[in-house]
């Protein structure tokens, strides 16, 4: 069974940084593509950032410049940089797993920005 578990989320005030992880379990994660989404309260849940299996990245337009994926393919795990953090930035952000028809989330992280 697929498995995806994020860390690293918490308060930090704004301007400030985070590091999240997400290590993935039970698939070939170099073929997958990986990516980071958010869901803020009485929002939907929005595209963060994603990191093909070949390395390419694409990020959000609220989050450019100040944001990075990355991934490790020989720990499994991707990673969510935040600098420059904004209250808007708040949030519970998911990790995500993604090969043709296949799909697989992790259970999420909340990360709140807030003086």
């Amino acid at each position: 069974q697929v498995q995806l578990v994020e860390s690293g989320g918490g308060l930090v005030q704004p301007g400030g940084s985070l590091r999240l992880s997400c290590t993935a379990s039970s698939l070939r994660f170099v073929l997958v593509d990986m990516g980071w989404y958010r869901q803020a309260p009485g929002n939907q849940r929005e595209l963060v950032a994603t990191v093909t299996s070949e390395g390419s990245s694409n990020y959000a337009d609220p989050v450019k410049g100040r944001f990075t994926i990355s991934r490790d393919n020989a720990k499994n795990t991707v990673y969510l940089q935040m600098n420059s953090l904004k209250p808007e930035d708040t949030a519970v952000y998911y990790c995500n797993a993604h090969f043709r028809a296949f799909d697989a989330w992790g259970q999420g992280t909340q990360v709140t920005v807030s003086s």
